[in-house]
């Protein structure tokens, strides 16, 4: 197993911007069945037609279709895997026995200029961010207050309702209390009518029996029997009878 770092290598973009990758390291072995065949075909420096010539023609390759930011951001996560892809396709395709185990690359360097160019743009975009973030969060506070608010007014709402609901209903329970007190009230009333209309009725009936000509007659005597005094007669001076006389004559008269 050995590692083949390449140096140097230029990169130019498809904006026109060339950079440069410092290193790029190969951890590659060549299998021992292979060694004899690999050997004589293209010599004791195999990995620099396979490995050295490979990687700067990979590079160059996926510059020229990328843009600065997709190379040195973007995309560049993925740059080694790509690379190792790339050269274990072609090592087996052509049966070189070159097994890659892995690749590692640097971050290439950019000019000064673009570099300070690119501080500049994410100092800027993280200011940004930064700002975006706190918008959010002034704007999170303000909607939480707004549901405070809300929360506030519907629960004011709902006290109001159950206080007019409770009004409502202590009305409504006063105003039955009413009616049921007149109907107490108007049925006493009719009860103690009724019970007057009936005693009157009573008294009216016990009178048709008791009060028979007899009893009418015998009646009369006796209030009669009781004054001094009484006078009958189409005229006076006809009749007088005085305290003590035969009350049977009076009876006659009658």
């Amino acid at each position: 197993m050995q590692t083949d770092s390449i140096k140097e290598i230029p990169c130019g973009t498809s904006g026109g911007v060339l950079i440069y990758f410092d290193t790029i390291e190969v951890v590659n072995r060549l299998k021992m069945e292979s060694v004899h065949n690999t050997v004589k075909q293209y010599g004791v420096n195999y990995d620099k037609m396979w490995i050295f010539d490979k990687i700067h023609h990979e590079i160059n390759q996926f510059c020229s279709k990328h843009t600065l930011r997709e190379v040195f951001i973007d995309q560049f996560d993925t740059l080694d895997e790509n690379l190792m892809n790339a050269l274990q396709s072609d090592c087996d395709k052509y049966n070189t026995g070159i097994d890659i185990i892995t690749v590692r690359v640097t971050k290439p360097r950019i000019p000064d200029s673009v570099r300070m160019s690119y501080e500049r743009i994410e100092s800027e975009k993280a200011a940004l961010y930064l700002a975006t973030e706190r918008q959010k969060v002034v704007e999170k506070d303000a909607e939480t207050e707004a549901k405070r608010g809300r929360i506030a007014a519907e629960n004011d709402k709902a006290i109001r309702q159950i206080q007019i609901e409770k009004e409502i209903s202590e009305r409504e329970g006063s105003k039955k209390m009413k009616v049921i007190e007149g109907e107490i009230l108007l049925a006493h009333e009719k009860a103690t009518a009724d019970a007057a209309l009936y005693s009157a009725r009573a008294e009216a009936e016990a009178n048709n029996i008791r009060l028979t000509p007899q009893f009418l007659k015998y009646q009369a005597i006796k209030a009669i029997g009781n004054i001094s005094k009484a006078y009958f007669g189409e005229s006076i001076p006809k009749m007088m009878i005085t305290e003590g006389d035969n009350l049977n004559k009076l009876l006659a008269t009658i």
